[in-house]
């Protein structure tokens, strides 16, 4: 049984198939990067959960008794 050859437009298609890949791909890496130094510069999880502009007394830090 003989493999066919591929047709030209075979071989244009692969080619955007590829480049709308590596755009996907590159736009998932920026969104990432983002998240990531969003969260890095924040330093402390308790900062970044209160990013969600929802009041919860949870995360509200208790007052000291003297």
């Amino acid at each position: 049984m003989a493999f066919k050859v591929e047709h030209e437009i075979h071989q244009r298609r692969k080619g955007r198939n590829m480049g709308v890949g590596l755009l996907l791909a590159g736009m998932i890496a920026i969104v990432f990067g983002l998240t990531v130094v969003k969260v890095l510069q924040l330093g402390d999880v308790t900062k970044f959960e209160k990013f969600d502009h929802v009041a919860r007394p949870q995360i509200i830090p208790e007052e000291e008794s003297n």
